[in-house]
C-alpha cells in the first residue's frame, strides 16, 4: 500500500536533483563533525515527541552536535531559536515551523550568515524558495486527500446527507491548511457530504475533547469526525463516550498520523481509518544536514513515504509500531 514515489524517498542521492539555492554554509563547513541547531514546534502530542526522539537520536547515531529548543508552539520562540543558532554560527539550521508564514526576515539572516536551512516536517509559504535548501516532510494535502477518498468509498451507497465535523490542527500551520484542503477537495464533488462544523483543536488531546464536546451540544446529529491528527481524534473519543455515543460506530472517525495510541483505539474498533504520517524522520535529516553543509546538491523536496490503516491491518502492525 505503500504509494509514495520511492525516488524521493532517498535524500539527494542524485547529482541531478534540484536544489533550492547555492552551495555555500557556513561553520566548519566539511567532514561529520558538525553542528546543527533544531527548532522543535513543541510536545503537543505523541507525534511530535516521537520525531523529537527520532531526531535526537538520528543527531547522536550520526556523530552530529545537536543545539535542541522546544518552541512551545509560538512563532517567536523559533525565531528566537534560529538567530540564537545564527550567532552561534552552527553548521546547519533545521526547524519545523509553528505555522506558515513570516519567516522571511529571519530566513534571511541566516542566509547571509551562510549557514543552509532544512525544513522538517512542515512548509514555509515563501515565494523567496533559495532561503531553505530542502524541505522534508510529508504530502499534507494527500494525506487529506486519502482521508476523504475513505469516506466517499464508505459512504458511497448512502442517499442521505452524511454530517462531518472536522477538528482542525494549529490554526495557520501547513499541515492544518493542507489536511483541511486535501480532505475538501475530495469530498467536494457529492453535495451529500457537509463539513457542517469546524474548529481547530490545536493538534491536542485536550483541546480535541473539549471541542468535540462542543460539536456535540450544537450538533446531536453528527456521522463522521475527521480530526487532522490522532490525539485530538482521542481526545474526541472521550467527548464521544461521556456523550453516551458509541465512537466508531455512531459516529464514524477518520485521523491522521498512525501513532501507537491511535491505533491501539483503530484495532478497538473506536477511530475507523487513519492516515499514516510518520514522525520518523531524524535518519534522513541527518543524512541531508551533511550533504547541505558539504555544499552537495539535494533535492527541493524529500517526501516520506507512509500508508493508511483499516481496523483489520493495525490489529496486524500494532506491536512492532515504534511510536
Amino acid at each position: 500500500m505503500l504509494k509514495r514515489i520511492s525516488a524521493l524517498v532517498v535524500a539527494g542521492l542524485t547529482a541531478m536533483s534540484v536544489t533550492a539555492c547555492g552551495s555555500g554554509s557556513g561553520g566548519s563547513g566539511g567532514g561529520d563533525s558538525i553542528t546543527m541547531g533544531f527548532s522543535q514546534v513543541g510536545a503537543e502530542s505523541g507525534w511530535r515527541t516521537a520525531n523529537t526522539k527520532s531526531v535526537q537520536d538520528s543527531a547522536k547515531n550520526a556523530g552530529v552536535t545537536l543545539k535542541f529548543s522546544d518552541a512551545q508552539q509560538k512563532q517567536e520562540n523559533q525565531i528566537k531559536a534560529i538567530r540564537s543558532y545564527i550567532q552561534q554560527k552552527v553548521d546547519v539550521i533545521a526547524f519545523s515551523p509553528v505555522v506558515e508564514s513570516g519567516w522571511d526576515t529571519v530566513l534571511k539572516e541566516a542566509k547571509d550568515a551562510k549557514i543552509p536551512v532544512i525544513l522538517t516536517d512542515r512548509a514555509v509559504d515563501s515565494k523567496d524558495t533559495s532561503l531553505y535548501k530542502t524541505f522534508l516532510g510529508s504530502d499534507f494535502v494527500e494525506e487529506g486527500k486519502k482521508a476523504g477518498q475513505w469516506l466517499v468509498e464508505e459512504y458511497k451507497d448512502a442517499k442521505d446527507p452524511v454530517k462531518i465535523v472536522e477538528l482542525q490542527g494549529t490554526t495557520g500551520s501547513a499541515p492544518a491548511n493542507d489536511r483541511k484542503s486535501g480532505f475538501q477537495e475530495v469530498i467536494g464533488a457529492d453535495a451529500k457530504f457537509q463539513i457542517i462544523a469546524s474548529q481547530t483543536g490545536d493538534f491536542t488531546r485536550a483541546k480535541g475533547k473539549e471541542v468535540m464536546e462542543a460539536f456535540l451540544k450544537s450538533n446531536p446529529d453528527i456521522d463522521v469526525l475527521y480530526a487532522h491528527n490522532d490525539d485530538m481524534g482521542l481526545g474526541a473519543i472521550e467527548a464521544i463516550e461521556g456523550a453516551g455515543k458509541a465512537p466508531g460506530k455512531d459516529i464514524k472517525i477518520i485521523t491522521v498520523d498512525a501513532v501507537k495510541d491511535g491505533m491501539q483505539a483503530l484495532a478497538d474498533g473506536k477511530i475507523n481509518f487513519i492516515v499514516e504520517c510518520s514522525p520518523l524522520l531524524g535518519p534522513q535529516l541527518m543524512d541531508l544536514a551533511k550533504k547541505v553543509v558539504k555544499g552537495e546538491q539535494v533535492q527541493a523536496r524529500v517526501v516520506t513515504e507512509e500508508t493508511t490503516f483499516t481496523q483489520d491491518q493495525a490489529k496486524q502492525v500494532l506491536s512492532t509500531r515504534q511510536y
